[in-house]
């Protein structure tokens, strides 16, 4: 039986669903499109019916998982600015972004293999990006810490090469000091207002 999208989920089979997603980034991140279904299961603890109850396709688990880190992304930048000042939110946010794009390229076979199948787990992502980096970078402008001059579109192309460059695992140190040069680079005072 598969799960009614339309119906709330019960918060033990919410914790479920986050398991295995999680676990379906880690999975299909080492092994690619061919990674078994059951060894997703297995790593979520769950039984493969809970994990076919929730996703009833190979594609449909892999576009959930790829839209649950891009929803953590995006669903961050309100949380940090409501914990952090926005500098430090920024810094942060912008760490979560690498862990976003280590996420996307591990799992670049497998979501290669759901855009040939005809969906595009990708829709509307850059925006849901851009408008979370706004959010942030507005927030920094408003406080008079980083400049007004650089948008969230030049950002979010900065955030990108940094990713394509350093953005395997073993790069993160150096991934985080271009995140931190980057950052110094939007100081206010360190360039055009």
């Amino acid at each position: 039986m598969v799960r009614d999208p339309g119906r709330p989920l019960r918060a033990d089979a919410q914790r479920n669903r986050e398991k295995i997603l999680s676990a379906a980034v880690r999975v299909f991140a080492e092994e690619g499109l061919d990674a078994h279904l059951e060894r997703i299961a297995k790593e979520a603890g769950v039984g493969t019916g809970t994990l076919y109850r929730n996703f009833p396709t190979r594609e449909l688990l892999i576009e959930a998982a790829y839209r649950n880190e891009l929803a953590r992304l995006c669903d961050a930048a309100p949380e940090l600015l409501a914990a952090l000042p926005p500098r430090e939110a920024l810094r942060a946010w912008l760490a979560r972004f690498m862990d976003y794009a280590n996420a996307k390229l591990g799992m670049a076979d497998a979501l290669r293999g759901v855009v040939a199948s005809g969906v595009n787990p990708y829709a509307q992502s850059h925006e849901m990006i851009q408008d979370a980096l706004a959010r942030l970078m507005d927030a920094a402008v408003t406080a008079g810490v980083i400049r007004s001059d650089i948008g969230a579109t030049d950002m979010f192309a900065a955030l990108t090469g940094i990713a394509l460059a350093s953005g395997k695992p073993e790069q993160r140190e150096q991934a985080d000091r271009l995140l931190d040069l980057t950052l110094d680079g939007l100081s206010a005072g360190s360039g055009a207002q």
